[in-house]
């Protein structure tokens, strides 16, 4: 997937400057789909030269105007046309699984901290979706449209990140048993 996607569903769901992209990606879109500020702002140019974005100039006391963009007729059906596209389907690559592989080449209680080192992370970010969740849908049956579908994502977030979790304690157990046996 393109960011340029990942930001029309942002601007789709509010108008805002590059920083206050930027700020969403570092908040809740970034869980799922990372870019860095600079990626955005180049995406963002590249989206107005397609006609897919337009930005409207806004004054601001004491600061400089900012540029806030929403997205264009042209942009809204680029948009429904990838979302009929099949996507890709996800995949389990990640470098701590060939670490975990490879664990017998060379020192396995390294390999066992990487582990534990994981598992506090994916624990920490399973902490941060349970709160989110429960600030931000607290009656998930009531929910309709775009925060139904927002509570979906979180939902499978949560869901990953304690498949991680518990995935690294059946590592940790067994990496223990190795190295005490």
């Amino acid at each position: 997937m393109s960011l340029e996607y990942a930001i029309l569903v942002s601007l789709q769901e509010r108008a805002g400057s590059g920083y206050e992209l930027a700020r969403r990606f570092d908040k809740s879109i970034g869980f799922f789909w990372s870019a860095s500020h600079q990626q955005i702002y180049r995406s963002l140019k590249r989206m107005v030269e397609l006609g897919w974005v337009a930005g409207d100039a806004v004054a601001q006391e004491k600061r400089p105007d900012k540029k806030v963009y929403r997205v264009s007729d042209e942009g809204a059906a680029e948009l429904a046309r990838w979302l009929a596209e099949p996507a890709a389907p996800a995949t389990p690559r990640n470098e701590l699984s060939v670490k975990i592989r490879g664990a017998s080449c060379g020192d396995v209680g390294q390999v066992l901290e990487e582990v534990r080192r994981h598992h506090r992370l994916h624990a920490e970010r399973l902490a941060v979706y349970r709160a989110i969740e429960q600030r931000d849908f607290p009656e998930p049956d009531r929910l309709s449209g775009r925060s139904r579908h927002q509570f979906l994502v979180l939902r499978g977030g949560i869901r990953t990140e304690q498949s991680m979790v518990d995935w690294c304690e059946e590592v940790i157990s067994a990496l223990e048993d190795e190295i005490t046996n």
